[in-house]
């Protein structure tokens, strides 16, 4: 049935997993990231691809990122 949940419950549940984490020596942290699907995100993402993109280092940067990427993989 909708709404029979114990409105406390989740709560309880969160608290719960927060004290068990902190017995383990954890602590919460909050982190903001930027948010992907806004379309000034894919904008700016775009933009700076083009940059790169018609950059005459392009191949030379593209090879060193290939290269630490790799590193220690062999």
């Amino acid at each position: 049935m909708p709404g029979s949940r114990r409105p406390g419950r989740i709560k309880d549940k969160l608290k719960a997993d927060q004290e068990r984490l902190r017995r383990q020596g954890l602590r919460p942290i909050r982190v903001w990231v930027p948010d992907v699907r806004t379309p000034a995100f894919r904008a700016e993402a775009h933009r700076q691809s083009l940059a790169v993109a018609h950059d005459r280092q392009e191949r030379a940067d593209q090879d060193f990122i290939d290269f630490v990427s790799d590193f220690g993989t062999e």
